[in-house]
C-alpha cells in the first residue's frame, strides 16, 4: 500500500464521514443497561445501532453484510460480515453502550456534547467504544480499494460491555457456527501508553464490583442522642474494607485475591517503564500534593496491570454537606469496585469477597454485600513471530516509532470468553485510551490522529495476517 496515497485516503473519510457519524453517536444517552434499567423504553440503544449500522451499510465493499441481531430478552448485536480471499477467519470486536454521564465535566464540555478541539473530539462513547466500529470497517474497505487480499473478516459490535456482557454468551452461541474458527481476534476497546506508537496489550484484570450495605437503625436518630450508644455505619463500613484493603497503603490482603506474576510480565512492565518513565503516573490530575504509592515506574505498572486495587465508586445512604443535619444516620452503602489480576477467576473472587464481608458483622451491624456479575481477567497466549513483527511494522509504518506491549488495568469481559472458546486463536488488543483520555469520568475524548493511524496499521496487520504462510 503506497503510504502517502492511504494515508489521505484514510483522512479524507475520516473527516468527511467518520467524525461526523461519531458525533452524531456521542449525542445519544445510550448507557450500558446496567446504568440504564429502562434502556429498551428509552430507545437510545436503538438509535444508536440503527446509525452505526447504515454507516456501515453505505461502504463500498463487495459481499458486505450488516444485520443487527435482536433478542427480545438481550440487548441487540451488530454482525458484520466482509469475504476474504481466504478461508481463514479473523474476528473484530468492539461495543456501543457507554458508561453514565459522571459530574465534573469542563465548562462547554459534557457527556452526550460533541466538541472537537484540535486533535480531540470529546464526549461519551467515542473512544470507549464507538470509533471500533467504523476504524475496524474502514481498515477491511482499505485493502478492498487497494486491493490487498486479506482473511474472511466478522465484525461483533456488542451493547453491554459496560455491564459486564451478560448477553454476549448467548449472542456467541447462536452464532459460533457463522463465525467459525478465528485465527486472529482484533479488538480496539483497550488503551495506549501515548499516542507516539502501536500499543498492544498483553493482559486484562478482573473485577468484583457490588453493593456493600451497613444498617444500624430503622430510622436515622439525633447524633447527639445516640452518639456513643448506636455505633455509626460509616465506622463499621470502615472496619468491614479494611478486611480486604491496608488503609494506609492500599494493598490488598486476602491471598485469593492475589497471584503471582509471571516472569514475562514483570520484564515487559520494566522495558515499558524504560520507555515512558514518569508518564507512568504524571498523566493524571493528581490534586494538591498527592502523589502515587511507589516511585518506580515499573512498580507503578504492575500495580496497575497484575496487582489487585479497591476503588469505592459511590456512596448512598448519606445527604450532601449542605442538607445534613445532626443526625445519626441508619445506614450507609458503598459501591465497591475490585480489579483483578489477570489470572483469578471473578467468580470465585466474588464469593471470598462475599464471605469476608458478611462475615461476624461488627456490633452485630446488619450487613449485606450485593454483588454484581463478575468479570475474570486475561493473559494473552504467547504472541506468534509473525504478529509481533506484524504489529512493530504497522507502528513503524504509521506511527515512525517501534511497538510496544503491556497490560492494562481494565476489563473488557469478552476477552476472556474468546480465549476459552478460540484457543489456538492469536490476539490483538490495542486502542486509543491514552494519557488523559479520561475514559469514565468527565470529558472523555478521543484522540483522532491516533484513531487515524490506527485504522491504517489494522489494515497492515489484517494484510500482514493473509500472508503469514
Amino acid at each position: 500500500m503506497s503510504g502517502l496515497v492511504v494515508e489521505g485516503w484514510v483522512e479524507d473519510l475520516w473527516e468527511a464521514s467518520i467524525l461526523p457519524a461519531l458525533e452524531s453517536y456521542i449525542r445519544i444517552p445510550n448507557k450500558s443497561p446496567l446504568f440504564d434499567p429502562a434502556w429498551r423504553e428509552h430507545g437510545h440503544m436503538d438509535r444508536a445501532v440503527a446509525e452505526v449500522a447504515a454507516w456501515c451499510r453505505s461502504r463500498n465493499i463487495p459481499g458486505l453484510v450488516v444485520e443487527v441481531i435482536e433478542d427480545p430478552d438481550r440487548t441487540p448485536l451488530l454482525y458484520i460480515e466482509v469475504p476474504g480471499q481466504s478461508d481463514d477467519t479473523v474476528l473484530l470486536y468492539g461495543h456501543l453502550d457507554k458508561q453514565p454521564e459522571m459530574v465534573g465535566w469542563e465548562d462547554g464540555l459534557g457527556p452526550w456534547l460533541p466538541v472537537r478541539r484540535g486533535a480531540r473530539l470529546y464526549g461519551r462513547g467515542g473512544a470507549d467504544d464507538g470509533y471500533a466500529a467504523f476504524a475496524s470497517l474502514t481498515a477491511l474497505e482499505l485493502l478492498t480499494r487497494e486491493q490487498v487480499p486479506h482473511a474472511r473478516c466478522v465484525l461483533l459490535i456488542e451493547c453491554c460491555e459496560e455491564s459486564g456482557s451478560p448477553d454476549l454468551p448467548e449472542h456467541m452461541r447462536r452464532l459460533l457456527p457463522r463465525i467459525g474458527q478465528p485465527s486472529l481476534v482484533v479488538c480496539l476497546d483497550s488503551g495506549c501508553g501515548n499516542y507516539d506508537q502501536m500499543w498492544g496489550t498483553t493482559s486484562l484484570r478482573g473485577m468484583v464490583t457490588g453493593e456493600l450495605t451497613v444498617d444500624v437503625l430503622d430510622e436515622g436518630v439525633h447524633s447527639g442522642d445516640a452518639g456513643g450508644i448506636v455505633p455509626s455505619s460509616f465506622r463499621i463500613l470502615r472496619q468491614l474494607l479494611s478486611r480486604i484493603e491496608d488503609e494506609a497503603t492500599g494493598r490488598v490482603f486476602p491471598p485469593e485475591l492475589n497471584a503471582e506474576i509471571p516472569e514475562d510480565r514483570v520484564a515487559e512492565a520494566r522495558k515499558v517503564a524504560g520507555e515512558i518513565g514518569d508518564a507512568v503516573f504524571t498523566k493524571f490530575p493528581f490534586a494538591g500534593s498527592t502523589s502515587p504509592p511507589d516511585g518506580d515506574p515499573a512498580e507503578l505498572i504492575l500495580n496497575r496491570t497484575w496487582r489487585p486495587a479497591l476503588a469505592i465508586t459511590g456512596l448512598g445512604g448519606a445527604p450532601a454537606p449542605s442538607d445534613a443535619g445532626n443526625v445519626l444516620r441508619p445506614s450507609t452503602t458503598a459501591k465497591l469496585s475490585l480489579r483483578l489480576p489477570p489470572s483469578i477467576d471473578g467468580e470465585a473472587a466474588t464469593a471470598a469477597v462475599k464471605a469476608l464481608l458478611e462475615a461476624d458483622p461488627p456490633s452485630g451491624a446488619g450487613v449485606h454485600f450485593e454483588a454484581e456479575p463478575s468479570a475474570t481477567g486475561w493473559n494473552a497466549p504467547p504472541i506468534a513471530p509473525w504478529l509481533e513483527q506484524a504489529v512493530d511494522a504497522a507502528s513503524q509504518a504509521c506511527f515512525a516509532r517501534p511497538a510496544l506491549f503491556m497490560g492494562e488495568g481494565g476489563t473488557i469481559p469478552f476477552m476472556s470468553m474468546l480465549g476459552d472458546l478460540f484457543p489456538e486463536a492469536q490476539f490483538l488488543i490495542t486502542g486509543v485510551l491514552g494519557p488523559a483520555s479520561n475514559a469514565h469520568g468527565p470529558n472523555e475524548f478521543l484522540h483522532i490522529p491516533t484513531a487515524k493511524r490506527l485504522t491504517t496499521a489494522v489494515a497492515r496487520i489484517l494484510a500482514d495476517h493473509h500472508r503469514r504462510t
